[in-house]
C-alpha cells in the first residue's frame, strides 16, 4: 500500500483481502474506489487478465520537447561502447542549469527505463562543471530515448519461478578517481498479483 497526498495506492495477490481492504477503508475514511490504476506521477500503467505494461511515453515525449530534441536522430544504445569522461577534460564549459534540469528528468524516467540508469550515473557526475562532451553523452541518451519511447517496463502471469542474473565490471574505468565500475541486474519470473488500484480519500 502506498499513499501520497488523497491518492491511495495498493496491490496484493489475495482477492479476497483485497475486497475486505477495500470496503474496511471506504468504511472508515471518506474514499472513492477509482478502479484499476492508468496515470500517476507521470507513470502510464496498462493492465490486462495476464500482464501489466508500465511506461513513462507522455513523460518522456515532455522531456523531448522542453529540450528541443523531438526531432532527434535515433541510436540502439544509450551510450557508445569504451566512452570514458572526465571532470578536468579540456573541452568548452557548458551552462550547468540546462545540464543539470535534464539530468534531473531523466533520473526520474529510469524509474521505467532502466536500459539509460547507468549512462544517467555516469553523466550525473559532472553536473557541477560540464563540458561539450557531457553534454553530447547527454544528447545521445535522448537520442536512444526517441528510439525507445514505447519501451517500459511488460511484467507477464507466469506459474514457474526462475531467477537469472548478470553483471558486468570495468576494471579502473573512472578516470578521475581509478574506481573500479560494476554492474548487475537480476530477472525472474513468478506469478503476478491481482492488479494495481487507486482510491481517492
Amino acid at each position: 500500500m502506498c499513499l501520497y497526498v488523497d491518492d491511495l495506492i495498493f496491490t496484493g495477490e489475495n482477492s479476497k483481502m483485497f475486497r475486505g481492504f477495500k470496503q474496511a477503508m471506504i468504511k472508515e475514511f471518506e474514499m472513492t474506489d477509482i478502479g484499476l490504476m492508468t496515470y500517476y506521477l507521470e507513470v502510464e500503467i496498462k493492465q490486462g487478465e495476464d500482464e501489466i505494461l508500465v511506461n513513462q511515453k507522455k513523460f518522456a515525449k515532455e522531456i523531448l520537447n522542453k529540450f528541443k530534441m523531438k526531432d532527434c536522430a535515433k541510436v540502439n544504445t544509450p551510450v557508445k561502447c569504451g566512452v570514458k569522461m572526465s571532470k578536468n577534460d579540456e573541452e568548452v564549459k557548458i551552462n550547468s542549469t540546462t545540464f543539470k534540469s535534464l539530468v534531473g528528468s531523466l533520473r526520474y524516467l529510469t524509474y521505467t527505463c532502466p536500459g539509460i540508469l547507468f549512462e544517467v550515473g555516469l553523466v550525473n557526475r559532472f553536473m557541477e562543471t560540464p563540458t561539450m562532451m557531457h553534454c553530447k553523452a547527454l544528447k545521445r541518451i535522448l537520442w536512444y530515448i526517441k528510439g525507445t519511447i514505447n519501451f517500459g517496463l511488460f511484467y507477464e502471469y507466469y506459474n514457474s519461478f526462475e531467477l537469472v542474473g548478470y553483471s558486468d565490471s570495468d576494471c579502473v574505468g573512472y578516470m578521475d578517481d581509478k574506481k573500479s565500475i560494476t554492474s548487475f541486474v537480476f530477472t525472474w519470473e513468478t506469478q503476478h498479483s491481482h492488479g494495481v488500484q487507486r482510491s481517492n480519500l
